[in-house]
């Protein structure tokens, strides 16, 4: 388990490099919800509208604003952290979608490289093409908690985000039961095609909780959760 989740973290940290294409990006210039560098924003939605633009099933069309950077830096965490990474269409199509041209070109080979290495796959208990076993459900769910703007201009920003991890397989009998992990990652994003990109990022592990003396779920449960509740594809 202590492997996996090493090899986890450097994947996740790996992920966090995908090209997204364009969408129609507002033109908002003015910083929305009065967020400043350093300083947390409200959790309620404040100022520019959440976007209605799709491109390869991942939010687009961001505004030009801070709160613009910060939503795009919430959801390309959620899309780089699914489980669609470890399958190789999927795979392609978020990167596509997510990085800057230039960015995704240079990692699509390293990242087919980690999400298709046969005998990660088989520690984690997928299959060579990233599917669960029979009667089990790989996990990979990227919850972000919390965003704000380290720095910010009209073209560049950089944004951190504090998110919760889930990944596992759910099911009876699972070797590598769902766990629960606490990272931080920082995007550079560029203003490119009328959207916000990913141009490259790091990550750090934490800050994590402490954790509550409450009981793990069966692995009946487990599966009925992930399976019932649905992941959101967009935050702030």
């Amino acid at each position: 388990m202590v492997t996996v989740a090493a090899v986890v973290v450097l994947l996740v940290a790996a992920i966090a490099f995908a090209n997204r294409g364009s969408g129609g990006g507002g033109t908002n210039d003015g910083p929305a919800g009065g967020g400043r560098a350093g300083q947390a924003d409200p959790t309620a939605p404040t100022g520019v509208e959440p976007v209605t633009g799709k491109n390869a099933g991942i939010a687009s069309g961001f505004a030009r604003t801070e709160q613009g950077a910060q939503s795009a830096a919430a959801n390309y965490a959620v899309a780089l952290g699914s489980d669609g990474m470890f399958r190789t269409e999927d795979r392609h199509r978020i990167v596509d979608a997510v990085y800057t041209p230039d960015a995704a070109e240079k990692r699509r080979a390293e990242l087919d490289k980690v999400y298709s290495d046969p005998e990660f796959l088989k520690r984690i208990g997928l299959d060579e093409k990233g599917s669960a076993p029979e009667d089990m459900t790989f996990v990979s769910r990227t919850n972000p908690v919390g965003s704000k703007i380290v720095s910010y201009d009209r073209n560049a920003a950089r944004v951190a985000v504090w998110y919760s991890s889930l990944f596992g397989l759910a099911g009876d009998g699972s070797t590598t039961p769902v766990s629960e992990s606490w990272y931080t990652s920082t995007f550079d994003l560029k203003w490119a095609d009328d959207d916000w990109r990913v141009a490259d990022f790091d990550q750090k592990e934490g800050p994590a909780p402490v954790g509550r003396d409450q009981a793990a779920a069966s692995a009946k449960d487990m599966t009925e959760a992930v399976e019932g509740f649905g992941g959101f594809t967009y935050a702030r």
